[in-house]
């Protein structure tokens, strides 16, 4: 790592994904003249309890931090690294820097991208549906998104392998502390044709929170986003919004009016917010044209 990377490197290992205010200085500032300030006790101003800022910067140790990213077998990009993925730059808060562990070369194939959310605990219908149509897209030559959890996330990721595609998983956890543990075979398997992406160091825990902070780049990496089965409070829903907000396409699938894992996507398509889609055509009538 040169300089500016081990500054990007330590201030993953200060401040969790999502932070507008450091997002800001980072904007403002740069990796390396951030980080001094940060040394120098600039901030000794805002509250980090127990520990203040400075304090936490001390306890990091550069070489611990470098040496973790090595053994992980994963790389550090950054808004600087030529292979940074641009549409990030679209986000209010887009992340300091990445951790990207698989083929890299995916990161150049994220114009032609479709993410896939829905619930953790999808049915046979919202299983089916999820596999079929990443299966569907990734024969098309896109990349399937998603974030790597139980249900709607993994039969979109085994749908793309299906056919041979790539997919790449957004994680809430670090790249050596993969979530959850029963994914780790589908994980290996992305990693030949596909990537897995975190905000945060490889040996870093998952933590409910940062699921809900990482489906902010979930929604940034694709052209659009589709939505299987959902409730009214599915984090799924979050991504959708995240999605509308940057101006990216929301699509929804819709389901059984009994069913509460499709009232989500039935309230994001009553409310304009999603555009109904039935078949991998209808998905491709709508993307196509955003390529």
């Amino acid at each position: 790592m040169n300089d500016e990377e081990r500054a990007y490197a330590l201030l993953l290992g200060l401040f969790e994904g999502g932070s507008r205010y450091w997002s800001q200085e980072l904007a403002k500032l740069g990796a390396e003249l951030l980080v001094d300030r940060i040394s120098s006790g600039a901030y000794s101003d805002i509250s980090q309890a127990p520990m203040s800022l400075a304090q936490r910067f001390e306890s990091l140790n550069t070489t611990e931090i470098e040496s973790q990213i090595c053994a992980s077998g994963a790389v550090l990009i950054t808004p600087k690294s030529p292979n940074w993925p641009t549409m990030l730059n679209d986000l209010y808060v887009p992340p300091m820097s990445l951790i990207v562990k698989g083929n890299v070369d995916v990161l150049g194939k994220l114009e032609r991208s479709i993410s896939i959310v829905g619930t953790r605990k999808p049915s046979s219908y919202g299983m089916g549906i999820s596999t079929e149509f990443a299966a569907g897209m990734s024969a098309k030559g896109w990349t399937v998104v998603s974030g790597g959890a139980v249900g709607i996330d993994a039969c979109a990721h085994r749908g793309a392998l299906s056919v041979s595609g790539s997919t790449v998983a957004v994680l809430g956890s670090g790249v050596s502390s993969l979530y959850p543990s029963t994914h780790l075979k589908l994980f290996r398997e992305m990693q030949e044709s596909g990537l897995l992406i975190s905000e945060v160091l490889p040996l870093t825990k998952a933590s409910s929170p940062r699921f809900l902070i990482r489906n902010r780049i979930i929604a940034a990496l694709s052209k659009g986003t589709l939505v299987v089965e959902a409730a009214v409070r599915s984090g799924s829903l979050r991504t959708a919004r995240d999605a509308a907000e940057i101006l990216r396409l929301v699509m929804a699938i819709p389901g059984e009016i009994t069913s509460s894992t499709s009232d989500g996507c039935h309230r994001l398509i009553a409310d304009h917010t999603a555009e109904l889609v039935t078949s991998v055509d209808d998905l491709m009538e709508l993307v196509g044209p955003l390529s």
